[in-house]
């Protein structure tokens, strides 16, 4: 497998894998992720239906983004934009179906479990860059401008996300806040170990995240 064929893999691979994790927190019914809580808190003060809004949204990040740094935008945007959203629906009722009624534990069980997929899946195509999600490239820009680490900045985005649509009456639970504090790090811990290595080799570890 040449590294043009890793990157295709690695970004597809990646996004999918992201997706199915969202279907795990879907499941624990502990929390969405922080921008999810951002999306929804100005979704409840408009008149538009939420899937309307979102891509609105969406398109709008993405405006700024090619304005910015279209770099960011490639195959990984447009899986994001187009099949992630099928990819949630088909896990959150695959979950569902086998466990209707999960217990307190199991639920636990999923949310972690979520929490390590969606970083891996996300150190994956970032590395892979052939373009990412809207809000998954505002933590990448700002880490290359060196406005701090990658694990920083996203915490950052995370927490702004997070109380910005709880004022706004959005729904925070524990797997937003769980996801706010140690996503970024988990991503860079599974970028350093696994990402890198697999797309340039072992000799190179030098990374922005």
């Amino acid at each position: 497998m040449n590294e043009k064929q890793r990157r295709i893999f690695m970004t597809v691979a990646g996004v999918l894998i992201s997706g199915f994790s969202v279907g795990l927190f879907n499941f624990s019914l502990f929390g969405m992720d922080p921008f999810q809580v951002l999306a929804h808190g100005i979704w409840r003060h408009t008149t538009l239906g939420y899937g309307t809004f979102y891509t609105i949204v969406n398109l709008l990040m993405l405006v700024g983004i090619f304005l910015i740094d279209k770099s960011k935008i490639g195959l990984g945007t447009v899986i994001n934009i187009f099949l992630l959203g099928y990819v949630v629906q088909f896990s959150s009722w695959l979950f569902n179906v086998w466990i209707p009624e999960p217990l307190l534990l199991v639920r636990g069980i999923a949310l972690m479990i979520g929490i390590l997929v969606i970083s891996f899946g996300s150190a994956l195509y970032f590395t892979g860059d052939l373009g990412v999600s809207t809000y998954d490239a505002v933590a990448l820009i700002m880490a290359e401008k060196k406005i701090a680490k990658f694990h920083y900045c996203r915490m950052g985005t995370d927490l702004v996300c997070t109380l910005t649509g709880f004022l706004l009456g959005a729904t925070v639970g524990v797997g937003t806040l769980v996801t706010a504090f140690f996503m970024g790090p988990i991503i860079a811990f599974f970028n350093r170990t696994i990402a890198v290595p697999f797309r340039y080799g072992k000799a190179k570890q030098n990374t922005p995240l």
